[in-house]
């Protein structure tokens, strides 16, 4: 099929100065069972395709699902008049760019695709999962819920270059609600869908997905009689499952290149990172080493080009502490005149590629779990993101977990609910004094990342070790 739409796109070309074409197909099976019944099942297949026109100095965007030579034709036709309509108007000379023009083809490793299981299979892994996640009458709600998704891509330009890629992806889940006197806990396996991976039915084994629905309802039953979380500034042991939301949200999101250009104000809001801070300004302690990298074998946005044909590569973004580069595309680069990284990304066929994450990774140090918890006097070990709140400008924030225990004396204590901790972006990560080895490393994503207008939900991976922190602002529920 793509070598067909090819052809028809080659054949309705207009004489512009670049012309590129982005085809996309996608498969989407979701499998949930709660409370032990199995909910309606949903397929999804979403194909089409984006033509993308620069010429006189503007740009232009046509999106079709239809893929017939007449489609494709007025697709080519309605981007080359959206790009004589911004002539003279954008925000870069379009014209005057060089657009990526490398060729080749990339896909993800997979083991045991979910497509070679029949339904009853998968079902059977769910029915099981859930009857054990309901140990206790306590247990009120209880869901296990297996998402797959196949996704081929291929990216053409008019003068011949072709990228390929293709990936399936697992965004398994489970969780808990456990209520007795009044009080209500909630566990789950990532915070919901945390443990997003590439990759087939091999992640489950990996992961330990039998371990995981053993836990949780334990854990959750255990959270409705413990104390809540303390209050005051002490040390903060961050689990790769939390530290997930901390890099995305205040990492992540302040160095996006459009987003500091201006570009999202109106709808996600700005960012306190500003143009002349690259090179020089200290985000964190010397131990903060933040890598963009698609390139991780497994993680959720693995890839080996963005959506504009740039190859990907790994890239520092933050190394001992000093930021060094935004996450900024090829558009983004010629507009602000810094070097980026390969990451314009587009949710489907029908949005163009704008500035995203990929995997956004926290590098790892030389201490075990054991050794960061035994450098903490007073402090709290919290695991698993449950409520977040980040400014305009994703600078002041506030983060709640669904599990904490108290560290004393340098060892791991009980467990307490509802722990919470706030803190500013640009001094919090100057507050890292720990950080795991490869053995405290999880790796983590979400399909869930909203940007854009219009809107773009989009996939991010996010690998990191456990982080300590020192005089955080730590509280629990009630206060």
């Amino acid at each position: 099929m793509s070598q067909a739409v090819l052809e028809r796109f080659r054949r309705v070309v207009p004489a512009v100065d670049h012309c590129s074409l982005r085809l996309v197909h996608e498969e989407h099976d979701l499998l949930t069972v709660r409370r032990d019944v199995l909910q309606p099942v949903r397929r999804t297949v979403d194909r089409g395709a984006m033509i993308t026109v620069h010429h006189a100095g503007g740009v232009g965007y046509g999106a079709t699902c239809d893929l017939s030579e007449a489609g494709l034709r007025h697709a080519a036709e309605q981007a080359r008049a959206w790009a004589a309509y911004s002539a003279g108007r954008a925000v870069v000379d379009f014209s005057a760019l060089a657009m990526p023009a490398a060729g080749g083809r990339w896909a993800c490793p997979v083991e045991r695709s979910v497509s070679g299981r029949s339904l009853v299979d998968l079902v059977g892994v769910l029915q099981d999962a859930s009857r054990r996640l309901h140990p206790d009458e306590r247990i009120v709600d209880w869901t296990a819920s297996l998402w797959s998704t196949r996704s081929r891509t291929t990216l053409a330009t008019a003068d011949g270059a072709v990228v390929e890629q293709e990936l399936e992806l697992l965004s398994p889940d489970a969780s808990v609600v456990a209520s007795h006197g009044g009080e209500v806990q909630r566990r789950s396996w990532g915070g919901g869908r945390g443990a997003s991976q590439q990759g087939g039915l091999e992640i489950l084994d990996d992961l330990d997905f039998g371990a995981v629905v053993d836990r949780i309802p334990i854990e959750a039953l255990q959270l409705l009689s413990a104390p809540d979380c303390p209050s005051g500034n002490m040390h903060l042991l961050l689990a790769p499952s939390q530290m997930m939301l901390q890099i995305h949200e205040s990492v992540g999101h302040p160095l996006e290149l459009d987003r500091i250009l201006g570009d999202e104000r109106n709808y996600a809001g700005t960012s306190f990172v500003t143009m002349d801070m690259f090179g020089s300004y200290r985000y964190g302690s010397e131990l903060l080493n933040i890598t963009f990298d698609p390139t991780v074998p497994r993680e959720f946005a693995s890839y080996g080009f963005d959506d504009e044909g740039a190859v990907a590569e790994r890239q520092h973004l933050i190394r001992r502490g000093v930021l060094e580069r935004p996450l900024g595309g090829s558009i983004s680069q010629a507009r602000a005149g810094l070097s980026g990284v390969a990451n314009a990304r587009a949710q489907s066929w029908n949005r163009p590629p704008i500035d995203r994450m990929a995997n956004l990774n926290l590098e790892p140090g030389d201490s075990s779990l054991e050794q960061l918890i035994a450098r903490v006097e007073r402090g709290v070990f919290m695991r698993t993101n449950c409520s977040w709140s980040i400014d305009d400008s994703r600078n002041k924030f506030q983060f709640g977990c669904e599990l904490g225990r108290i560290i004393e004396d340098g060892e791991l204590k009980g467990l307490v609910r509802n722990p919470n901790y706030r803190g500013i972006s640009a001094t919090f990560w100057r507050s890292l004094v720990g950080i795991g080895d490869r053995s405290t490393v999880g790796v983590f994503g979400t399909p869930f990342c909203g940007k854009g207008e219009p809107n773009q939900i989009i996939r991010v991976g996010h690998a990191s070790p456990a982080a300590l922190f020192e005089a955080v602002e730590v509280f629990g529920g009630a206060s």
